[in-house]
C-alpha cells in the first residue's frame, strides 16, 4: 500500500478551451506515464489520452471526466481531467465531489470565464482546496497580472503567484519559482529537461515584489512567518511552503502559478505545487451518516485498518459490462473480498480490482484509504455507498441540477427499438443529469437534458454505439409551475360505497417559497391535539407531493411550495392513509387555483465575446430575445457582453451570432435560475394546454 501522505488525488477543472487536457497530457508525458505527447486536435490522428471517445477527438472537447494514475517523485497522483462545457456539468460534480484538490486552469488571455466560475462555486461547495494554473502565456494578449486581478475580483480569492512567467506571448521562455528565486528554462523532448539558472536582472525588481507579496498573504497562515514578516526578515524555504500549504488547505488563500502547457513550460513546478501544496487524503474531514445510529453523522479515518467505506461516484458501460469507479475514503480491499451496497443491502464479490489509466485498465490486487479505483460486476447506481458489512454507513450524495431542455426522440424503423431502449437505459444510468420519460398524451418518448450540446451528443452516441438512427423532435424548454400568493384549503373527502367508505377531511395554507430557495417543496406540520391522527400525515404528505407533479396552468411541475397542515377531521371506521392521500391531493389543487398560479422559465446566463465593431449588433440580438444585459467589459479589442436570457428563446442563437459577427463571435452559456413568464405569454401558454386537453379527451 502506498504510504497515504504521499498520495494526492486532483481534478483539472476550467471554462471550456482553457487548456485542460492538454495540461494532463503533459502532466502524464512528464511523469513517464506516456512517452509521447498527442495534441486534441492533433494531426497525427491520434488524439489526446484522455480524450478517449471518438466523439471527444473530433469535437476537440471533454465529453466525460477521465481518470488517470501517474508518479512524481515519490508521490502517487490520481488524476481527474473533467469537462469544461457547462452542459457536462455533473462530470465536474461528480469528480469534485470524491477529490481532495483541484487545479483551476484560466486561459491568460480570456482570464475568468462564465465556467471559471460555475467551477469554482462547484469547488467551494465540497470545500476542495485549489491551486491555479494560468495557462497559454505564450498566446497574443497574455496578462496574467490581468487574470490575477480578475482571480481577486470575480472570484473573490486571496490570490498569489507561486509561479511567473519569464516574457510572453512569442517571448515566453520559462518562469520564475519565487519560493527558491531561481529562473526556470524548459529543455529537451518535450521540455522535459528542468535547468534552474539566475533569474535574468530585468526581471529581479518584478521577481522581489511579487516574493513580498507571496510572504504578505501566506504570514496570515503562520505566525512565526507573520513575525519574519513585520522584522523584515527572510523565511527559509521550508518556513515558507509549510505557510503556503496551510493556506491552501483551509482555501484561505490560491497559490497561483503561470506557463503554458502547449508549449511545454511551467508544467513541472505546477507538480511541484500539487505535492507540495495540495492536501493527502487525510487532510480532508470526510463525514457519513451511520443508518444504524439515526443518522448520525461519523467522521471517516484515511487508515487502512478500519472497516471499508466507499462510494460509486461514476459508471460507465464498458467493453466487459458495467465499470464502477469508486473512491475509497477508508479501510482497504482485496480481489475477491464481499461489499454490501448500503443502498439496497446487496452482497457482491468484488471480481476484478483496476486502475483506470484513461481508457485501459490496470489490474491490481488490493486498494486502500485514498485511492480511487474502478471494479466490474457492481450492479449500483452513481452516489452508493459500499461497506464491508461491518458497519452501515452512508456517503452523502452530490448535488444534480435539474435538466432544463426536452426533447422527443424515436428509433427511425422497429428493428432499432431494442437497441434504443438499451441505450437510453445505460446514459440515464450513468448521467444523472440526463432523464428519459414518456409523455402519456402522445405517447412519445421523451429525453431530458442540461442544454441542446449535451442531447446532441447523447443523440450521436445512439447511432454510433448501438447503430440506431433516431428521429428528434423540436427541443422543448422544462417550464416549471408556480404560485403567487397564499392560499388556504379546507377539503373534505367523503366517499361511500357498501361496506366501509372513505373519510379524510384536511385543513391548511399553501404558500411560495423563495424562488432562489434550495428545496422546491416544503411540508410543515402544525396539528395540535392529535385532530389527524400520527400514522395518516405521512399519507397527506405525499398527496400534496403528487399534486405537485402537475399543474393545471400549462401541465408541467409546480415547484417552490411550502404547505402547512394544521387542521383536519377522522372517523372512527372510515378514514385511512388512502382517504387522507386523496382529500390532501384534492385540498392542494382547490388551493392551487386560488393562489395566483404563474409559469417560470429557465433563465440562462450568457457570456458572448466578440471584436468591439460587432458590440451593437450582439447587444442588438440579446435584446430582441428578451434578454437582459448585465455588463460590458473591454479588452485588446474584443468586448464581452454579461446577460441573462430565456433559454426559450436561445435556439438556433449561434447561427445567428456567427452570421452576424463574420464567424467572429464566441459564447458560452449556463442554466441561472428560474423567473416568471412575461403575462401575455403564459396566457397563450394556458390557453394552448386548454385546447389540446379538450382534443385528448
Amino acid at each position: 500500500m502506498a504510504d497515504l501522505a504521499k498520495v494526492r488525488n486532483i481534478g483539472i477543472s476550467a471554462h471550456i478551451d482553457s487548456g485542460k487536457t492538454t495540461l494532463s497530457e503533459r502532466i502524464l508525458f512528464y511523469t513517464g506515464k506516456i512517452h509521447a505527447i498527442h495534441e486534441v486536435r492533433g494531426k497525427d490522428g491520434v488524439g489526446a489520452k484522455m480524450d478517449s471517445m471518438d466523439l471527444e477527438r473530433e469535437k476537440g472537447i471533454t465529453i466525460q471526466s477521465a481518470a488517470t494514475y501517474c508518479e512524481w517523485g515519490d508521490f502517487n497522483i490520481n488524476l481527474i481531467d473533467t469537462p469544461g462545457h457547462v452542459d457536462f456539468t455533473v462530470e465536474v460534480e461528480r469528480a469534485l465531489r470524491v477529490l481532495d484538490g483541484a487545479v483551476l486552469v484560466l486561459c491568460s488571455v480570456a482570464g475568468v470565464q462564465s465556467q471559471s466560475i460555475t467551477v469554482d462555486r462547484q469547488m467551494r461547495r465540497y470545500s476542495v482546496p485549489r491551486l491555479a494554473f494560468i495557462n497559454k502565456c505564450d498566446r497574443s494578449g497574455a496578462n496574467p497580472d490581468r487574470v490575477m486581478a480578475q482571480l481577486r475580483e470575480k472570484l473573490q480569492h486571496n490570490p498569489a503567484f507561486v509561479s511567473y512567467p519569464i516574457g510572453l506571448e512569442d517571448k515566453l521562455e520559462g518562469v520564475i519559482d519565487l519560493v527558491d528565486m531561481k529562473a526556470v528554462y524548459f529543455d529537451g523532448e518535450g521540455g522535459s529537461e528542468m535547468r534552474h539558472e539566475e533569474i535574468p536582472a530585468d526581471m529581479m525588481d518584478k521577481a522581489k515584489e511579487l516574493r513580498h507579496h507571496l510572504i504578505e498573504v501566506a504570514a496570515d497562515f503562520d505566525d512565526s512567518l507573520m513575525e519574519k514578516f513585520l522584522m523584515d526578515e527572510q523565511p527559509t524555504r521550508e518556513e515558507l511552503m509549510s505557510a503556503i500549504r496551510k493556506g491552501a488547505l483551509c482555501m484561505g488563500m490560491t497559490p497561483v502559478f503561470c506557463g503554458s502547457a502547449y508549449k511545454n513550460k511551467g508544467v513541472q513546478v505546477l507538480l511541484d505545487g500539487v505535492t507540495s501544496y495540495l492536501p493527502a487524503p487525510f487532510d480532508i474531514k470526510n463525514e457519513a451518516l451511520d443508518q444504524n445510529n439515526n443518522e448520525a453523522k461519523v467522521e471517516l479515518a484515511s487508515d487502512y485498518s478500519k472497516p471499508l467505506v466507499m462510494l460509486a461516484f461514476k459508471l460507465e458501460d464498458g467493453r466487459y459490462g458495467q465499470l464502477t469507479y469508486m473512491r475509497i475514503y477508508q479501510g482497504s480491499i482485496k480481489k475477491g473480498d464481499f461489499i454490501n451496497n448500503v443502498a439496497n443491502g446487496k452482497k457482491i464479490k468484488v471480481p476484478r480490482l483496476v486502475r483506470m489509466h484513461a481508457s485501459e485498465m490496470h489490474d491490481i490486487e488490493e486498494a486502500g484509504a485514498g485511492d480511487i479505483v474502478a471494479m466490474f460486476g457492481v450492479d449500483c447506481a452513481s452516489g452508493d455507498t459500499f461497506t464491508d458489512g461491518n458497519v452501515i454507513y452512508s456517503m452523502t450524495s452530490m448535488f444534480v441540477p435539474e435538466p432544463v431542455i426536452e426533447l422527443a426522440v424515436a428509433p427511425k424503423d422497429k428493428a432499432g427499438q431494442v437497441n434504443f431502449s438499451k441505450a437510453l437505459n445505460r446514459f440515464t444510468k450513468e448521467d444523472p443529469t440526463f432523464r428519459v420519460s414518456r409523455d402519456e398524451e402522445s405517447g412519445e418518448t421523451i429525453i431530458k437534458g442540461m442544454g441542446e450540446l449535451h442531447l446532441d451528443i447523447y443523440i450521436e452516441r445512439i447511432k454510433r454505439e448501438y447503430n440506431t438512427e433516431v428521429v428528434v423532435g423540436r427541443p422543448k424548454v422544462a417550464f416549471r409551475e408556480a404560485i403567487s400568493q397564499k392560499a388556504e384549503f379546507n377539503y373534505t373527502h367523503k366517499k361511500q360505497t357498501g361496506g366501509s367508505g372513505q373519510f379524510g377531511r384536511v385543513g391548511g395554507f399553501i404558500e411560495p417559497l423563495p424562488l432562489d430557495a434550495v428545496e422546491t417543496y416544503e411540508f410543515v406540520d402544525d396539528i395540535v391535539g392529535g385532530v389527524i391522527p400520527k400514522e395518516y400525515i405521512g399519507p397527506c404528505n405525499k398527496g400534496f407531493q403528487e399534486a405537485m407533479t402537475e399543474g393545471t396552468l400549462i401541465g408541467q411541475k409546480i415547484v417552490g411550495v411550502r404547505v402547512t397542515l394544521n387542521d383536519g377531521a377522522t372517523h372512527a371506521v372510515d378514514s385511512s392513509e388512502q382517504a387522507f392521500k386523496t382529500a390532501a391531493l384534492m385540498a392542494f389543487r382547490e388551493a392551487y387555483a386560488k393562489a395566483k398560479p404563474i409559469v417560470l422559465e429557465p433563465i440562462m446566463k450568457l457570456e458572448v465575446s466578440v471584436p468591439e465593431e460587432f458590440q451593437g449588433a450582439v447587444i442588438g440580438q440579446i435584446n430582441q430575445r428578451r434578454g437582459v444585459i448585465l455588463g460590458t467589459e473591454s479588452d485588446a479589442g474584443y468586448v464581452t457582453v454579461e446577460s441573462e436570457v430565456p433559454l426559450s428563446e436561445m435556439f438556433g442563437y449561434s447561427t445567428d451570432l456567427r452570421s452576424a459577427t463574420q464567424g467572429k463571435g464566441e459564447f458560452s452559456m449556463e442554466f441561472s435560475k428560474y423567473s416568471q413568464i412575461p403575462k401575455n405569454i403564459q396566457d397563450e401558454m394556458a390557453r394552448d394546454h386548454a385546447t389540446k386537453r379538450a382534443e385528448g379527451r
